[in-house]
């Protein structure tokens, strides 16, 4: 029992990369502004992140290399193949940077919802070095183990305060098992989707060394990531408490009139929570994601405690502290962040979905079924569609113009998917007929 327990701790590491600051804006404004309607997309996206993560988890397993090494081994004779590494380097490491500063923000958030009068300044610093001294001197099983008791302790408190608001059980069930998109939610959904399958997290979910099996690893990545999802929707039902637009000052003004003032206590502390354990994975996730697709296997270059591995780490800490300093708000530096990560999603599920069924990468007895193939070409296509959504977005808030409306991009996607997906038939199509 205590052995199943810390492998669950030990992969709640990605249930507190994704349940960041990111997560309860995002969950919380859903609830405000949809009341239960959009648990479902939740549901969904908590179900995409569990195949993405299981994908890049099983091939570091069975062939004891990760994600990035793999990348490595199969296209960097290519060019096209160096160039992509590049790209998925610099758009990670930038995203974890972005959402650093969000993370700390959102941190921040929590503890000033509670102590109106805390220097912003000294807490961002006070944050930055408690982040940094346990990346400094934890080994990456501790902080995975840490990170899940956080994680533990902020799900307790949305839990218990969704819990403690009155609800209506079938409008919930109805939420939750009747997908619907009302009117004016449609970026909304694709957010909540957004912000659980993140990037960085297929890198970070790769990197993580361990010695379960695979069936262990499978089961305890079910229920870490599974939880999240509960978290996750628990936010969701404490933002319905909200009756307007959604700020962290409204969320917590409407629990105090409604429950008290404990409620706004419980909602600091999950916030700060959500906020520090994302600190400290998106700068570990960056860290790990440039030691994988610049790392030789046997080598010592990108060690834990390597030069290099720190000085990334370092780095994204910094500028996340130089964004907290500028006391620059949580909410768009959050959606700048999930704008860069969309923009390599699509291509890191096409990529998995073609390493989940190539003999060159994976035995067949480790490789995808065709139920579990059909699956992920669905959790493909939904990547494909955030990316594209979030590049729009990213792109019209700069021209100051909406250049192509969501239907438009749905067509487009669409069109890149089967664009896209043609490797991967090809493959499955040549191991079918290997295999006869």
């Amino acid at each position: 029992m205590k052995r199943r327990v810390l492998h669950i701790l030990f992969w709640s590491v990605l249930s507190a990369a994704f349940i960041g600051p990111g997560t309860v804006t995002t969950a919380a404004s859903a609830g405000a502004g949809f009341g239960y309607t959009l648990i479902w997309a939740l549901i969904f996206s908590t179900a995409a992140c569990f195949i993405l993560q299981e994908a890049s988890a099983r091939i570091t397993q069975v062939t004891g290399l990760s994600l990035g090494q793999t990348m490595q081994k199969l296209y960097s004779k290519s060019r096209a193949g160096n160039a992509f590494k590049w790209l998925v380097l610099v758009s990670i490491i930038s995203g974890c940077a972005a959402f650093e500063a969000g993370n700390i923000l959102g941190a921040v958030a929590g503890i000033t919802l509670v102590l109106d009068d805390a220097y912003t300044p000294l807490i961002v610093l006070a944050i930055g070095f408690v982040a940094g001294a346990l990346l400094w001197n934890g080994s990456v099983p501790q902080i995975a183990t840490f990170l899940g008791i956080i994680v533990a302790i902020m799900g307790v408190c949305f839990v218990v305060t969704a819990i403690s608001i009155p609800h209506k059980l079938m409008p919930i069930f109805s939420g939750a098992f009747k997908p619907q998109v009302p009117p004016g939610a449609e970026i909304l959904v694709l957010g909540l989707i957004g912000t659980t399958v993140v990037p960085y997290n297929i890198f970070l979910g790769s990197g993580l060394k361990h010695t379960q099996t695979l069936s262990e690893m499978k089961l305890s990545l079910l229920i870490a990531i599974g939880l999240g999802g509960f978290v996750s929707v628990a936010i969701l039902l404490t933002g319905t408490a909200i009756a307007g637009t959604f700020t962290f000052e409204a969320l917590a003004a409407a629990l105090t009139d409604q429950l008290g003032g404990w409620a706004r206590w419980l909602l600091a502390i999950g916030l700060f929570g959500a906020g520090i354990s994302s600190a400290l994975t998106a700068a570990l996730a960056a860290a790990i994601t440039a030691g994988s697709l610049l790392g030789k296997p046997g080598t010592t270059h990108w060690t834990e405690k390597s030069v290099r591995f720190r000085s990334v780490w370092i780095s994204v800490l910094l500028i996340g502290l130089i964004f907290g300093l500028k006391q620059l708000q949580p909410v768009p530096v959050i959606i700048i962040a999930q704008a860069l990560n969309g923009i390599i999603l699509p291509l890191i599920a096409v990529l998995l979905f073609l390493l989940m069924n190539n003999k060159k990468v994976l035995p067949p007895s480790a490789q995808n079924g065709k139920l579990y193939n059909l699956v992920m070409a669905g959790v493909v296509y939904l990547s494909v569609l955030i990316g594209l959504t979030n590049v729009f977005r990213a792109v019209s808030r700069v021209a100051g113009f909406e250049l192509m409306n969501q239907n438009r991009i749905i067509y487009l996607s669409i069109l890149m998917f089967a664009v896209l997906i043609i490797p991967v038939l090809k493959t499955i199509i040549f191991k079918n007929r290997t295999s006869v």
